[in-house]
């Protein structure tokens, strides 16, 4: 039986409105490949580490990291990106950070970044690729292969949020609903009391210490 838990997790499948081939920003998109659109969540330029490439945002380890953040803070929103990870990776995506708490994921809900296959995190389903990170496993197994692209969605509207990855989306649930809330309680954010809770904040790429590339990255503002 499908309890109240388990449904503020549940995902339909469904079709993605881009693929992994788009170079140019969709109506109302703006594109996000540029540095002078980052900055680390101290306020200042991004670390070496982090690089532009053509359409892709770059992070290569032991050149000077850190998490880097949007210079705008966005409430309602879609966010699309590609993404690739060297094998045993881990990165993240995060959404809704506060610019005033350093420590990113003590705000902000984490869109996982993952070599399921190689690192220790693919062995939990609520943090494989895709997932809310530790909150909501994707309810089927979509990614690729290390260093291979995958397409990925983040949509959040008013409270109402969905992860897709490779055309599927494989993550949904409410923040604040006592699903959402029950799910936190049992979890390592159960003593972090500022977590899921911004209406509006920053985007978010981890320095998770491995190599990671984000591509064609470009977000609307939802109306």
């Amino acid at each position: 039986m499908l309890t109240a838990l388990h449904a503020v997790c549940l995902a339909v499948a469904g079709i993605a409105l881009a693929g992994p081939q788009q170079t140019r920003p969709e109506r109302g998109f703006v594109s996000l490949v540029s540095l002078d659109r980052w900055e680390s969540m101290r306020g200042d330029a991004p670390g070496k580490g982090w690089t532009v490439e053509g359409d892709e945002i770059r992070y290569t380890p032991g050149a000077g990291g850190g998490d880097i953040r949007t210079k705008e803070d966005y409430q309602d929103f879609e966010l699309r990106f590609d993404w690739k990870i060297e094998a045993g990776g881990n990165s993240g995506v995060f959404y809704r950070v506060s610019d005033k708490n350093p420590t990113t994921w003590a705000t902000g809900p984490e869109y996982q970044v993952l070599d399921d296959e190689r690192h220790p995190d693919g062995k939990n389903p609520k943090t494989r690729a895709g997932s809310n990170y530790a909150l909501c496993a994707p309810t089927q197994s979509v990614v690729k292969k290390a260093d291979e692209w995958n397409t990925a969605r983040i949509v959040v509207r008013g409270d109402h949020v969905e992860h897709w990855l490779n055309e599927v989306k494989v993550v949904e649930y409410t923040l604040g609903s006592p699903e959402w809330t029950a799910l936190v309680k049992e979890s390592k954010f159960a003593n972090v009391p500022e977590y899921g809770k911004m209406k509006t904040g920053r985007l978010v790429l981890q320095d998770h210490g491995n190599a990671v590339a984000f591509r064609n990255v470009r977000v609307k503002r939802l109306g």
